[in-house]
């Protein structure tokens, strides 16, 4: 047992080792706070848009939200980071984790908003144009306030998606926490950095788990 914990856990290695993985759990929050409301925000304006029911604009919405789901994230985020330059277009590292995972994840959050407007009844749209409210009234005070609620859970999922999808950054050395846990484990030769980051995730995930499955079990 000892040696398992010497190999897997061990605490000497955990402590010298801390400043790199808090280093990289910054970069992972950061990246967190800013793709998460991005990824919302554009997922809910093309929801609201294919709303319209502007036949050329819906086919747009369609294009892109289907073309950014079959593309697999760390595939675009590596066309973004080395092929941008070739047109003359420098972004630097943190932009480019950025964009692609904004461009992928708001795909997503669009089928969810989607999928909740659509889930309320039509005769609610209606009453409140008949009131005088314009699209955008309807939308802010009795479309979006009711979808969201009827998507909650999935929105909570596809928020704990993009949180850990964050962890491809490491792939274009940005320094988020897989990528410090990485450098840690060639400095010292064991598994325990990578450990720790898998502890870490799971620290700030399970939270979110957790209200996930209370939201679930409320539907149900």
């Amino acid at each position: 047992m000892g040696s398992f914990q010497q190999t897997f856990f061990n605490i000497d290695i955990i402590v010298a080792i801390y400043p790199m993985l808090l280093l990289g759990l910054k970069e992972t929050l950061l990246l967190s706070v800013i793709i998460v409301p991005l990824g919302i925000g554009v997922g809910l304006l093309l929801a609201c848009a294919r709303a319209l029911g502007i036949g050329w604009l819906s086919l747009l919405i369609t294009i892109y939200v289907d073309f950014f789901r079959s593309f697999a994230s760390l595939v675009l985020l590596i066309l973004i980071y080395y092929g941008l330059p070739f047109f003359g277009v420098e972004i630097g590292t943190r932009s480019s984790v950025i964009l692609a995972l904004t461009l992928n994840v708001s795909s997503y959050f669009a089928e969810v908003f989607r999928a909740g407007i659509d889930s309320l009844p039509k005769g609610q749209v209606e009453a409140g144009r008949s009131t005088g409210l314009g699209f955008i009234q309807v939308q802010r005070y009795i479309v979006i306030p009711q979808a969201v609620r009827n998507m909650a859970p999935d929105l909570i999922t596809n928020i704990l998606e993009t949180i850990k999808v964050t962890s491809i950054a490491s792939v274009v050395t940005l320094p988020e926490l897989l990528r410090m846990a990485r450098i840690a484990q060639g400095n010292t030769y064991s598994p325990t950095p990578l450990i720790a980051a898998a502890l870490i995730y799971l620290i700030i995930l399970l939270p979110i788990v957790k209200l996930l499955n209370r939201l679930e079990h409320r539907e149900s």
